[in-house]
């Protein structure tokens, strides 16, 4: 048999789709779940065993009870044996207890969904004593622990069930501080590093972060894309310090972690979330793009920082829709590695798959191509 972890965050990510940065502490999921937030850990999860299926009868998983794994695993059919029990909420000691109690089964691989701060805590309980691997369901995303896509990770997965060769690398934990996050400051720490099966299309690597060095570049991309602007149209410039060229070209407030709406030049609303985007969408249908760029050294241009930008607001954009702007160092950065959509929705993602137009410059484009997983 080959066995397999399973810890599912039942909290990951619930604050990325409304606003919120994060998903850290009861205070903030109290405010995520009161501006409509639905739980998308599990289902992300559920993408990544979807692969698994086949396998059924070789896998044997440990897992939490209820919904850190052993309601999904129950639901899809696998043989499971529950190696932690908590009361009411799971908590972050949950999962630490969880982790603990899975490296004591010698499982081959401990497979988790979460964010960051997931990672932090299976950290803090196995070091790297056990290989892991992320499917990514938080809203920061800055660790090489995950796969690019849920189902990336379970492709994974695949090709060590099948015995293929698959490297182990050691990558980092990060972590950034929320709070500071949410005023727009990144602070990320590195808190240590852990075993991942790796293969170079499926695994992330850690963000790379620090300042443009090509100042320059930005301020053409930026300039091009203000001469450009239709005042017809209403724009989502997005997150990222790409993103606030054009804000700073525009000489508009940024939010630099959030999406902020722009028409005729001028700050509609800041800071929105996926809401506020249905919303705009409805009332102004085919008047609206978002401007994105790219997770340096990562290749994400949906999936990562961005959650507000949900698969039900990106079926209504469309690809035509979305205005991607990157330096060519950052698209350098990626080593050929393809661009990546990760939303909750495979359908959207595979829509969006194929070259797309990436502006380089003024006047300078380039046509990269956006994976599939799916």
């Amino acid at each position: 048999m080959f066995t397999l972890g399973l810890i599912i965050n039942p909290f990951a990510g619930i604050g990325g789709k409304v606003g919120l940065k994060g998903s850290d502490g009861a205070d903030i999921r109290q405010q995520a779940f009161e501006r409509g937030a639905i739980a998308q850990s599990a289902n992300r999860a559920r993408m990544a065993l979807q692969i698994l299926k086949p396998y059924k009868e070789q896998l044997l998983f440990f897992t939490a009870a209820n919904d850190m794994g052993q309601n999904l695993l129950e639901e899809q059919g696998f043989k499971y044996q529950v190696v932690h029990h908590y009361q009411a909420q799971s908590s972050a000691q949950d999962t630490i207890d969880a982790a603990q109690a899975m490296a004591d089964h010698n499982i081959n691989v401990l497979l988790f969904a979460g964010g960051d701060g997931t990672a932090r805590d299976i950290y803090q309980a196995i070091g790297d004593t056990v290989p892991v691997l992320g499917i990514p369901a938080g809203v920061k995303i800055h660790s090489g622990v995950y796969a690019v896509t849920p189902r990336a990770a379970g492709l994974v997965i695949e090709q060590m069930i099948k015995g293929e060769l698959v490297s182990l690398l050691e990558t980092s934990v990060m972590d950034i501080d929320e709070e500071a996050f949410r005023q727009g400051k990144v602070r990320a720490k590195q808190y240590g590093e852990m075993q991942v099966p790796a293969e170079h299309r499926y695994v992330q690597a850690t963000k790379s972060g620090g300042k443009e060095v090509e100042a320059m570049v930005l301020q053409d991309i930026a300039e091009y894309i203000v001469e450009q602007m239709d005042d017809d149209i209403y724009y989502l410039v997005g997150s990222g310090t790409t993103c606030a060229a054009v804000m700073d070209a525009l000489d508009l407030p940024n939010t630099l972690l959030g999406i902020d709406i722009v028409h005729q030049e001028q700050l509609i609303q800041a800071d929105v979330y996926e809401k506020h985007i249905l919303q705009l969408l409805e009332q102004h249908p085919k008047k609206v793009k978002a401007i994105i760029t790219i997770i340096g050294g990562q290749g994400h241009i949906i999936g990562r920082g961005n959650q507000q930008l949900s698969a039900t607001a990106l079926q209504q954009l469309g690809k035509d829709n979305l205005i991607v702007i990157a330096t060519k160092t950052k698209l350098n950065q990626l080593a050929g590695k393809p661009l990546i959509i990760d939303s909750d929705d495979s359908n959207i993602n595979l829509s969006l798959a194929g070259p797309i137009k990436v502006i380089t410059g003024y006047e300078d484009f380039v046509l990269y191509p956006v994976a599939t997983f799916e």
